[in-house]
């Protein structure tokens, strides 16, 4: 509910000021006018920064929190609460502060005889256009209940696909980050030490060791430059990979790594079939199914493609017939949906495959550990090598000289 503050001319002629809540500006008017019979000057009042910030509170609604609410509505509706107790009680209910205070906002919409869709389109800024859509088509056709059963089963899914890539991957992100801190501590703390000890002895050092020398007093003179870099680049990643060219670069990177590639891909294929089953399976038209589906896929190159389809479809062109030409999509994700298509099972086959990607995703992510592990071990093992050899030699050859010297 948005407040508005006004100026009315009362019965008697006087100005009165005052404040009203209401949906829209019409509807405040009209509330206006209940009492005051003219209506001067009416604006919506900003809200102010919030001094309760909570920085523990989260920046977007995760799958499972919306799977959960998802499940929530299914068994209270279908228990015969009405909307408005149903929306109170999940809201009561819930962990996540994001969600629990968009149902709260969204309650009172309801309660006031807006839709739920409606609500959450203007409230909730962290909730999927696909959970907003899927609930404004079951309420649209009457089948608001089925809606929610196929949201929980999408979000489930998406949940676990997510849960796994991201646990498979957390492993040798880890490894590497340790090995880095501790490469980078020897390279600035012990190799300055050693490189003063040995020099102290006025041997000449052999070539490795120099290396090492000189690989040490860059680390050690400018380090600082090195995280200037770093954060350059970071900030630059973050506020390129907003606008469309950086998304559309950084996406179709991410098809072209040697390993992680395979998962993106995969993991494309997966949301893009696991959507658009749950959008059509809710009643949307394909052009509309299309349209979010583009707009919430993680790769932008891939909800391009699925955006210049819309027009084809538009047409009269099949999915699959507009797709035949992708270049960031499996082909058998393609072949199956001219399947489906012709046979009339679109979204059932989509579903499958669909699933079929998330089972694919997984297994790739589960192999790329499989393979990075040894891949981690032998570059770490090259690097401690070095380091220890470029040491131990100038060592020796001291001690070989002391030997020979006796």
């Amino acid at each position: 509910m948005q407040t508005y503050k006004y100026r009315a001319i009362a019965q008697d002629g006087t100005a009165v000021n005052g404040v009203v809540e209401a949906y829209d500006e019409f509807e405040a008017v009209n509330e206006i006018r209940k009492t005051y019979s003219v209506v001067e000057y009416i604006k919506p009042v900003r809200k102010g920064r919030r001094v309760n910030i909570d920085v523990n509170e989260p920046l977007w609604v995760s799958n499972k929190t919306l799977a959960i609410t998802a499940n929530q509505f299914y068994i209270m509706l279908r228990a015969g609460l009405t909307m408005t107790r149903t929306i109170q009680l999940i809201a009561d209910q819930c962990d996540d502060k994001l969600m629990r205070r968009y149902l709260r906002a969204a309650a009172e919409d309801v309660a006031a005889g807006y839709s739920l869709a409606d609500s959450l389109e203007k409230n909730g800024k962290k909730i999927p256009a696909v959970f907003i859509e899927t609930v404004r088509a079951g309420e649209e056709s009457g089948t608001l209940e089925h809606s929610f059963q196929s949201l929980e089963a999408y979000y489930n899914r998406a949940n676990k696909t997510k849960k796994k890539v991201k646990s498979a991957l957390t492993y040798p992100i880890l490894v590497l980050v340790i090995a880095v801190v501790v490469i980078a501590l020897i390279m600035v703390v012990l190799v300055p030490r050693m490189t003063e000890t040995l020099t102290g002895f006025g041997v000449e050092l052999p070539l490795i060791t120099r290396i090492l020398i000189a690989i040490s007093n860059f680390f050690k003179n400018w380090w600082y430059v090195l995280l200037i870099v770093i954060a350059a680049l970071v900030l630059a990643r973050y506020f390129w990979g907003k606008t469309e060219k950086g998304k559309m670069f950084f996406s179709k990177l991410r098809l072209k790594l040697p390993i992680l590639g395979k998962i993106a891909r995969y993991n494309a294929a997966a949301q893009v079939a696991n959507t658009l089953s749950t959008l059509l399976a809710a009643g949307l038209p394909m052009t509309r199914a299309l349209d979010i589906v583009s707009r919430v896929v993680d790769l932008r190159c891939v909800g391009k493609e699925l955006n210049e389809c819309i027009v084809s479809v538009e047409g009269g062109m099949s999915l699959g017939e507009a797709l035949k030409n992708s270049k960031y999509l499996p082909a058998m994700l393609i072949e199956m949906i001219n399947v489906g298509e012709t046979s009339g099972t679109l979204e059932e086959t989509l579903r499958t495959i669909g699933n079929f990607y998330s089972d694919e995703a997984t297994t790739a992510a589960d192999a790329a550990l499989a393979l990075m592990e040894p891949m981690i071990t032998i570059v770490l093992g090259v690097i401690v090598g070095f380091i220890v050899i470029a040491i131990y030699v100038p060592m020796f050859s001291m001690s070989s000289g002391v030997g020979t010297g006796l």
